[in-house]
């Protein structure tokens, strides 16, 4: 099969999955559905791929067949397969509790990452970003907006909070509420925007879509 064969075959089957997808407009029918399993299984085919090929062989050949292999990089390389055992063990009802250990490890690990990454990768940049923002007077405004929308975004999720001892109301007082709203405010602008972000790229993103599969057809169809 020559190259241009195959360009042909994949440029109909992308004409027929996108009317497929588009026929949902409609109503939910039978063939939506089977392109939406097509869509997930391809997706979990390349995950599949992409997985064995990055990640499990590279593994298998560091581990096990490389030319420096010893007792220390084994021991190391097989710390993975254990974890990935553990995690099995959590489908079976009656060894579920073994497993608990290796998810405890994936969870801990995954949330040391997040946290070591935030607080480096956004919260000391941010601090620094405002800190020099304010030293600069034609940025002295953008600075305190950076600032304060740090500080109140981050009091947001604070749920420290005191009992009255008259009523028995949980509550804060007015100057942490009055801020925790103001965070609340900062949120919602930046959710708005980011909702927007995502409806603009999709918009071209089924723009770009439609036109290729548009001029696929007229060059079809114009010999």
């Amino acid at each position: 099969m020559s190259i241009e064969q195959l360009d042909l075959i994949l440029g109909w089957a992308g004409v027929v999955l996108t009317l497929m997808i588009f026929s949902y407009i409609l109503a939910d029918n039978v063939l939506y559905r089977l392109a939406v399993h097509i869509l997930v299984g391809a997706a979990a085919a390349y995950a599949a791929i992409a997985a064995s090929v990055n990640i499990i062989m590279p593994w298998f050949e560091t581990t096990l067949t490389g030319n420096d292999t010893n007792a220390a990089t084994i021991s190391l390389g097989l710390l993975p397969l254990l974890l990935v055992i553990f995690l099995i063990l959590k489908l079976l009802p009656r060894y579920a509790h073994i497993g608990n250990g290796g998810l405890l490890f994936v969870i801990g690990v995954g949330t040391g990452v997040a946290l070591v990454g935030t607080v480096t990768g956004t919260i000391i940049p941010l601090a620094n970003e405002a800190g020099q923002s304010l030293s600069r007077e034609e940025e002295t405004v953008n600075g305190i907006i950076l600032l304060l929308s740090t500080i109140t975004t981050l009091l947001y999720f604070q749920y420290l909070s005191r009992r009255n001892p008259s009523t028995g109301e949980i509550s804060n007082r007015l100057p942490m509420r009055s801020l925790r709203y103001i965070g609340q405010g900062f949120i919602s602008v930046t959710l708005g925007a980011l909702y927007a972000q995502a409806i603009l790229t999709s918009l071209v993103v089924v723009n770009n879509l439609l036109r290729t599969q548009v001029e696929f057809l007229l060059n079809q169809l114009g010999g």
